[in-house]
């Protein structure tokens, strides 16, 4: 098989992790090859099959440095689980627009004397294959630029924030015609809040019990949590987290449930581990009471790595199968808020039948 070759934009925590683990995969041996992987192969493509051709971020620290070097610089404090040797791609800088709220100001330093590349050009001349969107929250002119950047350059686009670049007419029909894939939005993590909530209430919901009211409280101690910390940036946010729980209950009584769910605040020592409560009301045989209560802990970066490898590896086959607009299966599957949505096993189900080729997306 061949290289798939990927840009990301926004070199923070979770690009740390995808790049940590591409490294940890190409030196895994034996049963550590397929350890923490949900498809250690996808249509021939493995993870150590993914390179790095071009990387973009604002922060006047990371650019012009490696991107093996950039992604362990401060702020970003991901759990360092691999050694990265210099991949010899050099971090560029991409425009602002809204990418820093103002809780990130005194975080992320930027040159204003410095101008942006040409990210189109920049895409076109490393040959990039796929885009990886992982701007922060409530940057939805950065995503959109990113998005279009990559259309142009003839990238599938993978929407990794809560922006809404699949949800955006605009952006699909010109990837359709253009001719190349988009996966979005808004990644969920491997094993975290979104993807627990869910299981809970799709639990519930298929054994009968009536829900009446659920939350979901997150507080964590890295720039993203920093980040949201600015209220007006969580618009999009907190429409993917509570619609991925919200489209599981059935709909004669949605709209009657109670449903909270959102960040909380920001702990600087937790650094990149993440901590969920969540909590699920409901109503069971002869209208008993019933609750559960849950405690999530996790280091945040990696759980959303461990999505992308696949989606990633998803678009490629998009790509060479000549598919064009909304990759479908792999969006509910991986993402918090995919065009179309559905219950996970279903979801899980469509992507190994677009994985095979039984479905065309």
């Amino acid at each position: 098989m061949t290289e798939i070759r990927v840009a990301i934009a926004g070199v923070g925590n979770v690009a740390s992790a995808l790049v940590q683990g591409i490294a940890f995969y190409a030196q895994a041996e034996n049963e550590d090859s397929i350890l923490g992987l949900m498809h250690p192969e996808i249509n021939g493509y493995k993870v150590n099959d993914i390179k790095i051709v071009a990387a973009f971020d604002v922060n006047k620290h990371k650019i012009g440095k490696d991107i093996s070097q950039a992604i362990f610089l401060e702020p970003n404090n991901c759990l360092i689980f691999s050694e990265v040797p210099k991949i010899g791609i050099e971090v560029k800088k991409g425009p602002v627009l809204d990418g820093i709220g103002e809780t990130l100001v005194d975080s992320v330093p930027v040159d204003e004397n410095q101008k942006p590349v040409d990210v189109k050009k920049e895409l076109e001349n490393s040959n990039a294959d796929v885009l990886v969107n992982l701007v922060p929250v409530g940057s939805d002119k950065a995503a959109k630029f990113y998005a279009e950047a990559a259309i142009d350059a003839g990238c599938a686009v993978i929407n990794g924030m809560p922006a809404f670049v699949a949800n955006n007419k605009e952006i699909v029909a010109k990837a359709e015609k253009s001719g190349v894939p988009v996966i979005g939005d808004d990644v969920k993590s491997q094993v975290g809040a979104t993807i627990v909530h869910r299981a809970l209430v799709d639990l519930l919901v298929n054994r009968g019990v009536r829900l009446k009211n659920t939350y979901q409280l997150n507080f964590g101690g890295d720039m993203d949590f920093k980040n949201m910390l600015s209220r007006e940036r969580l618009k999009t946010k907190k429409i993917t987290k509570t619609e991925a729980v919200r489209s599981l209950i059935p709909e004669d009584y949605r709209e009657r449930v109670g449903i909270h769910i959102g960040p909380s605040d920001y702990v600087p020592f937790l650094n990149n581990q993440k901590i969920a409560y969540i909590r699920v009301e409901g109503e069971k045989f002869g209208r008993v009471p019933m609750y559960i209560d849950v405690k999530l802990h996790v280091h945040d970066a990696p759980n959303s790595a461990g999505c992308l490898v696949d989606c990633i590896r998803c678009a490629k086959i998009g790509l060479d199968r000549g598919i064009s607009g909304i990759l479908y299966s792999p969006s509910a599957a991986y993402m918090k808020y995919p065009p179309e949505k559905m219950p996970d096993p279903q979801a899980f189900k469509s992507l190994e039948e677009f994985i095979t080729g039984k479905r065309e997306r």
